[in-house]
């Protein structure tokens, strides 16, 4: 086996796809004049959430944030928290910091990098109240199941992050994808189903409505909200 097909059968899967990354002029204003202050970097090691938020009483991590505009709102309802943004897609850093700067928000700070590395090198073990994960890539053909996020060892991975009893929360509008997160959910070492065995969660109100969830709403689609407490 040759050095590059070593390098591609070690390669580890990736559970998204890096899509074009043009910015709009607006998206990379808001790069160009916050990123300095409000973005973080795998090469700053672990973080301390006191130099960053102050004296804050949460911490929360989302993953995939998208456009922002879901966690925008969130640290906007809830200025006391610090929220922590990890989102591939640099159009997507670039719009949520013109909303921070637009709306004043200082308590979100944002990796533009893969979840996995940020997990491993910048997330202190035991230190997060929650993790949000809304609307994640479903990949939902069977030959691609595999490239979806939620996996045994990725449930491990943010229990080892997550304090005990923080709480690991999932959404998504696809069903198949539903019932493998509650499966792999369940049978996860270390988590509790704050619903009960194999049960689904109403969308708790610190969670927004976003405008393709209210569309597919409208199209008859479902939504399944699934949150796991960490007890050990």
């Amino acid at each position: 086996m040759t050095d590059s097909e070593t390098k591609r059968h070690h390669r580890p899967i990736r559970s998204f796809v890096i899509r074009g990354a043009r910015m709009t002029l607006r998206q990379q204003k808001g790069w160009d004049q916050l990123w300095p202050e409000k973005g973080c970097s795998l090469d700053d090691g672990m973080l301390d959430y006191s130099e960053l938020f102050g004296d804050h009483s949460q911490v929360v991590l989302e993953i995939g944030f998208g456009m922002g505009g879901s966690l925008a709102e969130m640290a906007g309802n809830s200025p006391d928290t610090g929220y922590i943004g990890v989102e591939v897609h640099r159009p997507g850093v670039g719009a949520i910091l013109c909303t921070m700067k637009e709306n004043s928000l200082d308590n979100i700070r944002l990796f533009c990098d893969d979840a996995n590395e940020v997990l491993a090198c910048c997330i202190p073990d035991g230190s997060l109240d929650r993790v949000q994960l809304y609307f994640p890539d479903p990949w939902h053909k069977a030959r691609h199941h595999k490239r979806r996020l939620v996996q045994p060892d990725f449930a491990q991975k943010i229990r080892q992050k997550l304090k005990v009893g923080g709480i690991f929360h999932m959404a998504t509008d696809w069903e198949n994808y539903a019932e493998h997160m509650m499966e792999v959910m369940s049978a996860a070492e270390g988590y509790e189903n704050i619903s009960g065995e194999g049960q689904y969660t109403p969308r708790p109100d610190y969670r927004p409505t976003t405008k393709f969830e209210k569309r597919g709403e409208r199209l008859g689609h479902g939504v399944w909200d699934l949150i796991f407490k960490r007890i050990g």
